[in-house]
């Protein structure tokens, strides 16, 4: 074996369950060469006795790491460090936004756990049966304590439970505007919300920007036009990972209070930035609805979005736009939310994931050779482009590589967009996949362009996909 009986006393040193520290310390380790493909591995009983832990854990270690492709047995040789292997018929996903396995937490032993008090708690007749539409007190109760970090106290009276914040934000489109009206929004934003509007009829504006985020006197003239209503994602935006400065939120948040503008403030990093300002809504909670969603920060599998209204009036007229579009969030995924947030599980997982998208952005700016100053939190990276590519011909480009891209044009308010890609840092579940696919993508960003007639940007584009980019 390559590595010392000291260097596997390290694995101790990684975060959460002891089995788990073991097979994080093989990922780190094979990532950053010091274990390499065919390398044996220390025998089962030695590493037992060397770390001084039960067999059976470093044997659940094994099977782990094997069940991730991360080495082999070969009988009474041994195991061995296996080489990669992928299945080039499968689509690596560096396009959609999810948080990636949480560092040092087991997911599933959470889950089972998390059920099992949810079951202990709640009637099965009532997991399985109508709930009021907006959720049920306690669940409301749940989504004002997860969100007193950014908020503060927060009347559970002023919170509707939606399932996902994508039919929240259609709900409030309803809610707020009527046919063919403008809404104010940076250049580049969650493109959610443009296929929203676009359903909907509604009609987005994109004002001025710097890398601060939006003018508030562009917003003051649009204002001076009609515009009522205000779209912002200002913590960890989608799609470029920069965060609005407080100075900024309090110059918008003034306008607001001034002309009376209704901000839509769309907040599902949060979680996940440890030194973001107040949101907009706890600056003018009157004039703001707040969307919290947990599927950037925990799991998408919950479904559970929180909804603040600037009051309880407020609350109704949204909950009735709401009810048209969906009748409840499911009572199952929604009550194991507030058994988690109450019981302390989900912000273990935000650490969990907090931390692995730190390795894993780590990794990215090492691998594609990136300013280390990029923003330095999140779950993805906006990567612009090398003058010899066009967003759309590399994201076609890496479609025959094998990978998943989002390019910049599906942000985009209106065009010309910035030549751009946003890479996602979750979606692909092993660190060292997603290393590889970071290094095919650096190869092809380092290739001389487009040479083939169906990459160029002259080309005919791409369908558009059924759904938008998370």
């Amino acid at each position: 074996m390559s590595l010392q009986e000291a260097d596997w006393r390290a694995a101790l040193d990684e975060p959460g369950p002891r089995y788990l520290q073991i097979v994080r310390f093989m990922e780190n380790a094979i990532a950053d060469g010091r274990l390499r493909p065919g390398d044996r591995l220390p025998p089962q009983r030695e590493l037992a006795r060397a770390l001084g832990i039960d067999l059976t854990t470093v044997t659940r270690a094994y099977a782990e790491a094997r069940g991730r492709n991360l080495l082999h047995a070969r009988g009474a040789l041994g195991s061995f460090v296996s080489a990669p292997r992928f299945d080039t018929s499968e689509l690596l996903d560096l396009g959609m936004n999810l948080p990636p396995p949480p560092l040092g937490v087991d997911l599933g032993e959470l889950l089972r756990h998390g059920f099992e008090q949810v079951l202990t708690h709640v009637e099965t007749h009532a997991l399985m049966s109508y709930h009021p539409g907006g959720g049920t007190l306690a669940d409301r109760q749940a989504g004002a304590a997860w969100l007193t970090r950014p908020l503060g106290k927060v009347d559970p009276e002023r919170i509707v439970i939606s399932p996902g914040a994508q039919v929240a934000l259609s709900a409030l489109l309803l809610t707020l505007t009527g046919p063919g009206e403008p809404i104010a929004c940076e250049p580049l934003i969650y493109p959610g919300v443009l296929s929203a509007a676009h359903q909907l009829g509604r009609r987005v504006l994109p004002l001025q920007a710097d890398a601060e985020g939006m003018l508030p006197e562009a917003l003051e003239e649009a204002i001076a036009q009609g515009v009522r209503i205000a779209y912002l994602n200002p913590t960890l935006r989608n799609p470029t990972a920069t965060t609005m400065g407080a100075a900024r939120r309090d110059a918008l948040a003034g306008v607001a209070s001034r002309h009376g503008l209704v901000f839509i403030e769309d907040d599902p990093y949060w979680p996940l930035a440890t030194q973001a300002p107040a949101p907009l809504a706890a600056r003018v909670p009157d004039r703001t609805y707040y969307i919290s969603t947990l599927s950037k920060a925990l799991t998408p599998g919950l479904r559970t979005a929180y909804v603040v209204t600037p009051d309880r009036d407020a609350r109704a007229r949204f909950l009735s736009s709401l009810s048209a579009l969906v009748l409840m969030s499911t009572p199952v995924m929604t009550s194991l939310a507030t058994q988690w947030i109450h019981d302390g599980t989900a912000a273990r997982i935000v650490d969990g994931v907090r931390a692995e998208a730190s390795e894993r952005r780590r990794m990215a700016v090492n691998t594609l050779l990136l300013d280390p100053t990029v923003p330095g939190e999140g779950i993805h990276l906006w990567l612009p482009l090398p003058a010899q590519w066009t967003a759309q011909a590399l994201a076609m480009a890496a479609r025959v590589e094998g990978l998943a891209v989002t390019p910049s044009q599906a942000f985009a308010a209106e065009p010309p967009a910035t030549e751009a890609i946003r890479v996602s840092l979750g979606g692909i579940r092993e660190r060292l996949r997603l290393k590889h696919s970071l290094e095919r993508l650096a190869r092809l960003l380092n290739e001389a362009g487009p040479h083939d007639d169906t990459l160029r940007a002259d080309a005919e584009p791409a369908a558009p996909m059924p759904n938008p980019p998370a």
